[in-house]
């Protein structure tokens, strides 16, 4: 690396790096905390040694009153130590969602941009699943076996005894633990992913449920759905049983420990090497000891399936990376420049787009046509920054519009996309794109689109609740709706990808009066459309082929380029009629 350069960190692995940072930072407050309440776990069987060898043989009841008193004292301080810890895991479950909630979402909208959809709920399930583990219980189960050096320690102080049994039956939980990580942890990792895929199916399936019923789908999907799940369950169960296993005998030897610390305590007070009091505070220390061995080999699930999430969290940043520009850049004028752009979508070896380039001016309207997967949509996708060019590039105002700020972007641009669809919300709140906006320019927007008098007649008006389980809209209402929130905020780039395809007569003539004022208003328009009619109000045409540009240029060159001698309107016609629907 030259002198004076500064390597760029991965954003993903900078988030990633900060949010263990933060984590690790936590833990180790929570194992100082673990420290003082194991030390206080020590009462118990430091009362029982002194009421034994002191209270008993002295009767003294002050004595009593005076161990109770401070017994209680450092219990009420136990509770709180306790209390706190549990708040630290709290705040370190909330810190990491907070942290990766926004990441993880954008990288599964991205997944689901590329067709991977089933991929966006696991996501935030395995984000929610990771939070449940930090804030639960066997997370701190590592941190209370850090400091069982300290109840070995008493029990050598009691006697050698104590602490070579202690020594023995420590060594032999480590071995059920590790015995549990090898029967268990690879099959419980598969049934995690395996779980996963049949989540992701179950999700697909509910999501296009209408097409399943109609065509009688159901039958077959919920065999598939039962296949999935039956490979899930049975990794499950082998994982689970062998874990189990491991742990009912571990939880038996743990027990026969205890009465093996038991019975060397009555030898030794037998033999007057120690006192009664001190074989039952041996006892209490023991299990005491050896209780986080076996909440690590019960809670060893928890553990595998906490990390497959986390992998699976990370795996998605990573690949979802990408790298914007973070300031904000003043409202752009409209002027577009496509420098040859070329796109090849993942998984292909074959490019979509094709060295496409070519200019428009603020107020201008271009019109892009072609046959079938000829480059359309993508193209429309690319020109709002949904996908990252792979080679060449689209300027706004100069500025990389993959680059820009996706918010402030956003604020500028109106996109209208080829399958249409509206958020779980009110009329007012798609329109609003979500936002806490004024309703004057909510209600503009619906006048610009020519729906204010539509939404006027729906149950409740603007407060009409759309989308999955809102009010049922037919198409065309979803669609000029849609066009409403593109057209929020006044646009300086609008691309609207087959606006016209669920309207009628009134709709599109609606249409082509809402496109005349966009240009009239300074706006950049971007129309894809097999309809001829709506070509209409277009200054240029573009016709893409396989990829490539075929034609551009005025409207009317164009159209007499590719038909000669015939009327516009016509030639329009006939020129969409050979290329084929969009």
């Amino acid at each position: 690396m030259k002198r004076g350069t500064r390597r760029v960190a991965d954003p993903a692995q900078e988030l990633l790096r900060r949010a263990r940072k933060q984590f690790f930072r936590g833990l180790i407050y929570a194992g100082l905390l673990s420290g003082f309440i194991n030390l206080l776990q020590l009462i118990v069987p430091i009362f029982m040694l002194q009421t034994h060898d002191r209270v008993l043989n002295s009767r003294s009841t002050d004595t009593l009153l005076m161990l109770v008193l401070i017994a209680a004292a450092g219990l009420i301080v136990f509770a709180i130590l306790e209390y706190i810890r549990a708040r630290v895991y709290i705040v370190m479950g909330n810190s990491l969602a907070r942290r990766l909630n926004l990441p993880t979402l954008q990288a599964a909208v991205a997944e689901t941009l590329e067709g991977h959809s089933a991929r966006a709920p696991q996501a935030i399930r395995d984000l929610n699943d990771l939070r449940g583990f930090v804030t639960g219980n066997a997370i701190s189960v590592p941190l209370e076996m850090a400091w069982m050096p300290l109840f070995l320690a008493v029990l050598f102080m009691l006697h050698p005894a104590y602490g070579i049994v202690a020594l023995i039956s420590g060594a032999i939980l480590i071995v059920f633990s590790i015995l549990s990580d090898l029967v268990s942890r690879r099959t419980l990792a598969e049934a995690s992913e395996a779980s996963a895929e049949a989540y992701g199916d179950v999700t697909s399936a509910i999501r296009n449920a209408e097409v399943i019923e109609a065509m009688g789908m159901l039958p077959a999907v919920a065999r598939r759905w039962q296949h999935a799940q039956k490979r899930m369950l049975d990794l499950l169960d082998q994982g689970q049983g062998n874990g189990k296993a491991v742990a009912a005998v571990s939880r038996a030897c743990r027990y026969g420990m205890q009465i093996s610390v038991l019975s060397v305590g009555v030898l030794l007070v037998i033999d007057q090497q120690a006192t009664p009091g001190s074989m039952i505070a041996a006892s209490i220390i023991m299990g005491r000891l050896l209780l986080p061995f076996e909440q690590l080999i019960d809670g060893w699930r928890q553990w595998v399936f906490a990390h497959a999430a986390y992998g699976r969290i990370r795996d998605l940043l990573e690949k979802r990376s990408t790298r914007r520009q973070s300031m904000a850049l003043p409202r752009p004028e409209g002027h577009l420049r496509v420098e040859r752009l070329v796109y090849m979508p993942p998984g292909v070896d074959r490019p979509v787009i094709k060295g496409i380039s070519f200019a428009l001016q603020p107020g201008q309207v271009l019109g892009v046509i072609g046959p079938s997967a000829s480059g359309k949509s993508t193209l429309a996708r690319l020109l709002v920054g949904i996908w990252k060019p792979t080679a060449g590039g689209i300027y706004l105002d100069g500025h990389d519009v993959f680059l820009w700020e996706r918010e402030n972007f956003g604020a500028y641009v109106g996109y209208l996309p080829q399958s249409v669809s509206l958020l779980d919300g009110t009329v007012r709140q798609n329109i609003a794109r979500m936002r806490d906006a004024d309703p004057a320019e909510v209600v503009k927007a619906a006048r610009a689109a020519g729906i204010h008098e539509m939404i006027g007649r729906l149950p409740f008006g603007y407060d009409t609740v759309v989308g999955d389980g809102g009010y049922s809209l037919s198409g065309g209402q979803r669609q000029r709706i849609a066009l409403a929130r593109a057209l929020f905020g006044q646009p300086r780039l609008l691309v609207l990808d087959e606006p016209n395809s669920n309207l009628d007569h009134d709709g599109e003539r609606a249409l082509l009066n809402t496109i005349r004022m966009a240009k009239e208003g300074g706006a950049t328009v971007v129309i894809i459309a097999h309809r001829p009619s709506v070509m209409a109000v277009a200054d240029k045409l573009l016709v893409l082929k396989d990829g490539l540009v075929e034609q551009f240029g005025d409207r009317t060159d164009v159209i007499q380029a590719v038909t000669p001698g015939a009327p516009a309107r016509a030639k329009v016609a006939s020129l969409h009629d050979r290329r084929g629907a969009s």
